[in-house]
């Protein structure tokens, strides 16, 4: 029988594999749920639809003209297809060969040719120290149990005073059910609990993996790995976005964060 819920995993689970063929086969279908708000070549940093040319995080056009951008987490590669319309310098990465190849695909269509590499984030085949930025948008962050693992690679990867920015769902929101209305406003999860959502099939196996994060685990694994965090942005619902996904939407959004975006600094 199929079973999902907040569990702890088994010593045989293999988390990062279990995502991985979990997005090669529901890629299409979230792009087909989700494309029109993503876009082909936008870059929105969450559900409140946030957008990078609202915020600059990840520079000024000056800075980002001369810059080596890395996505991980990348998708369908929207953010990075924005960034290249500008004529930025960018690579976009994801764990998933069918989130990849359906990125290709846009690609061709609208005639892009940056860079696509398939890369468990925690092991990116770049040499160290060859990026200005690193960014994902609700990338990576909730499919690893430990953040340093990321956040040690990221910091390899980077030139020293470079950019790590990225977003994640609000730790707040772990406390409550997955119901964007005001029936979900009441807390149905320990804030301070460490077992993931998980989903398994029928045969038990583990299928899919999500992790949970405290405001602590993040300012506290970025500043373990050698970072300095510079922004911290709780984006408000915007009066008027009537959109709906997942949990996110304009009833509970009103009152409740869903998401965090954190702009830290690799130390010198």
């Amino acid at each position: 029988m199929f079973s999902a819920g907040r569990m702890p995993l088994s010593h045989d689970d293999d988390p990062v594999t279990s995502n991985r063929a979990w997005w090669n086969a529901n890629a299409a279908q979230y792009l087909d749920e989700h494309g029109e708000i993503l876009g082909d070549a936008d870059f929105i940093w969450g559900p409140e639809g946030i957008r990078e040319a609202d915020l600059n995080l990840l520079g000024t056009a000056k800075e980002l003209k001369k810059a080596k951008i890395l996505e991980i987490g990348a998708g369908a590669a929207q953010c990075s297809r924005y960034l290249h319309t500008l004529g930025y310098d960018v690579t976009a990465s994801d764990l998933s060969d069918t989130m990849l190849a359906n990125a290709q695909k846009i690609n061709t269509r609208y005639g892009h040719d940056f860079r696509l590499v398939q890369a468990d984030a925690r092991k990116l085949p770049f040499d160290a120290e060859v990026f200005d930025v690193v960014f994902t948008a609700f990338g990576v962050i909730p499919f690893v149990e430990d953040l340093e693992t990321v956040h040690n690679e990221v910091r390899r990867v980077l030139k020293p005073g470079g950019a790590w920015v990225y977003s994640a769902m609000h730790p707040i929101r772990w406390m409550f059910p997955d119901d964007p209305t005001r029936r979900g406003m009441s807390v149905t999860a320990s804030y301070f609990g460490t077992e993931p959502y998980i989903e398994r099939n029928s045969r038990g196996e583990l299928e899919y993996a999500e992790f949970h994060h405290t405001f602590a685990d993040h300012i506290n694994s970025l500043t373990a790995c050698g970072f300095s965090i510079a922004e911290l942005i709780e984006p408000q619902w915007p009066l008027g976005r009537n959109v709906v996904w997942g949990g996110w939407g304009p009833e509970r959004s009103a009152f409740i964060p869903g998401t965090l975006i954190v702009r830290a600094i690799k130390n010198q």
